[in-house]
């Protein structure tokens, strides 16, 4: 591992060293900011040649001078006379006071949401801290931002209750293969994490660093398959652009990261046995994993606004690198007959995914859609006959309605569909329990006890659909939500033991605003949650019963968070 870094770190004093380039980053899931960014573009109002598919994004592509200021307002407007970046070293120096936020949630009855970082599921009230600085000189830069959790963490009824030894064994059948915990213990959670922090040699259009942010992959909006805010951020070393790369042949943005993932240090569920004493629970390798992949985007010059994407990754126990390619298998064929019927010289889990993103300005509009796998297929053959299995997909649009009577006011209206559980091939020919785990590697696609991807979980369904009133950094509006909860559990193991089950769904309505005063951004969202068959609970059905409304919760899902911005 010391020769990988040392390697990296000639490659990148071998660039050319510039002073004109900021590079703090735009942190994903930063607070009403990255929603206005994309706005802006639809409206023809930002590059169009930036992808929003490989993030955080930075102030050389939004071509601001302080990303958290794109109003450029808080001069004029806000609480001191400067605000933004300082320069010193004759202007080959940059100092900046990144943003303190402080984001709130609240669960009345069980843990719900995701794609919120370094927080957790839990019942209760949480809390989630950050604030920090950025510093750069010629091309070395610092951006220290860490992040402090603290959460209630409640007790409520999980999975285990009042379950019979059939279905405890059978719920570890799958977790036993991903290192999700129902409940981060018991009793109060906090931890400190190094958060958005990163330290990098930037030479132009091209960054290379060590950096513990949160990175999103694809051209999703409430959700992504390969990469996301969902869990805590992991150390990974990086080499992306930090905007787009021009050609003549149209633009390109990519992004090669080598990881170490964590475990929780948690079981599934506080009970670990069946009635009889029998453990359920096969403690995971605790050997850390190593996780490697690449995002490519490119912005053919003949279609502008089209983006086209390619995504892999592999991950593996770091007692399993040995040579160069096993650090970096990017070559590895991806048709197992090319590399062996198991598909790796050694064991090994992969994901990759296609997407494409077309954003119409004209319209005011983009549509997008990302195709993943999670067991490649045998031959090219193979893929043609059963182009489903193992597949995930991502499908939404976006547009922009003018209100004639009112200036530089739109209603906004978001469609995303997010499916994730296997299709009917896996009658013939399961592809595992989940998307985001495989038999190589236990732990799953996971860091520090949350899937990577996406927030729905490791084989949840999503539907969402929001109206938003928008003007500037303010937005106002209604969503609602469909979700569908480990639809493969469901499938494998639940349904089966009981023909009167049903499957655990959530009907959400939602109010949510974002504003923005002087230096302050405020974000809210006020849900209301009806899970039907809460934790697939099949206590009285009757055979001609389906709808059994004690077996239905109400749960409230609040939000509050409010940022600073110096």
């Amino acid at each position: 591992m010391k020769k990988l870094y040392f390697s990296l770190f000639v490659l990148s004093m071998c660039g050319l060293w510039t002073n004109h380039v900021q590079g703090q980053s735009l942190a994903v899931g930063s607070t009403v900011l990255e929603d206005y960014y994309r706005r802006k573009q639809l409206l023809g109002e930002l590059d169009s040649t930036i992808s929003f598919s490989i993030r955080p994004l930075y102030p050389a592509a939004l071509k601001v001078d302080n990303v958290f200021d794109p109003e450029g307002s808080l001069v004029n407007d806000g609480y001191f006379t400067s605000s933004g970046p300082s320069h010193f070293a004759n202007g080959h120096g940059v100092f900046q006071l990144l943003p303190f936020s402080l984001q709130q949630q609240f669960n009345s009855h069980h843990p719900y949401g995701g794609n919120d970082g370094a927080m957790i599921p839990a019942r209760g009230y949480q809390t989630l801290v950050a604030g920090g600085f950025f510093v750069k000189l010629g091309p070395l830069s610092i951006q220290l931002r860490p992040e402090f959790v603290y959460a209630q963490n409640k007790d409520f009824d999980g999975f285990a209750l009042d379950r019979s030894d059939a279905e405890l064994s059978n719920y570890y059948k799958v977790y036993n293969m991903l290192d999700a915990p129902e409940q981060f213990g018991k009793g109060a959670y906090h931890k400190a994490n190094w958060g958005q922090s990163s330290i990098r040699l930037t030479a132009g259009p091209v960054s290379l660093g060590l950096s513990n942010e949160n990175l999103w992959w694809g051209p999703g909006i409430a959700n992504s398959l390969m990469m996301s805010n969902n869990a805590a951020g992991f150390k990974h070393l990086t080499l992306n652009t930090i905007r787009p790369i021009k050609t003549w042949i149209g633009s390109f943005e990519a992004q090669i990261i080598a990881g170490k993932l964590e475990n929780s240090g948690l079981t599934p569920l506080s009970t670990t046995t069946n009635s009889a004493g029998t453990v359920l629970f096969k403690p995971y390798d605790d050997d850390w994993r190593y996780l490697t992949g690449f995002n490519i985007s490119y912005q053919p010059k003949w279609i502008p606004g089209l983006f086209l994407g390619f995504t892999r990754d592999f991950m593996s126990y770091s007692n399993d690198l040995h040579k160069f390619g096993d650090y970096f298998p990017f070559f590895t064929p991806v048709q197992k007959i090319k590399s062996g019927i198991d598909g790796d010289p050694f064991d090994r889990d992969q994901r990759l995914s296609g997407y494409v993103r077309w954003v119409m300005k004209k319209a005011r509009a983009e549509i997008y859609f990302e195709y993943a796998l999670n067991d490649n297929s045998y031959n090219f053959r193979d893929f043609l006959g059963s182009p489903d299995h193992s597949r995930a997909y991502t499908f939404g649009l976006s547009k922009m309605i003018e209100l004639k009577t009112r200036k530089d006011e739109f209603i906004q209206v978001n469609v995303e569909v997010n499916q994730l559980s296997q299709t009917v091939d896996r009658l013939i020919r399961p592809a595992g329990n989940g998307f985001y785990l495989h038999y190589q590697v236990r732990q799953g696609y996971t860091n520090l006890g949350q899937v990577l991807g996406s927030g729905m979980g490791n084989s949840g369904n999503f539907q969402t659909i929001s109206f938003n009133w928008v003007k500037g950094l303010k937005k106002l509006g209604v969503s609602f939500d469909h979700l569908e909860h480990s639809a493969d559990l469901y499938n494998a193991y639940i349904g089966d033991l009981n023909g009167n089950s049903r499957r655990w769904i959530d009907f959400a309505i939602a109010a949510q605003g974002q504003w923005d005063y002087k230096n302050l951004l405020f974000s809210a969202k006020l849900q209301g949650l009806k899970s039907l068959n809460y934790q697939w609970r099949m206590k009285d059905y009757t055979a001609d019963e389906y709808y059994v409304p004690h077996n239905d919760v109400f749960n409230f899902h609040g939000e509050l968070g409010v940022t600073f911005r110096f």
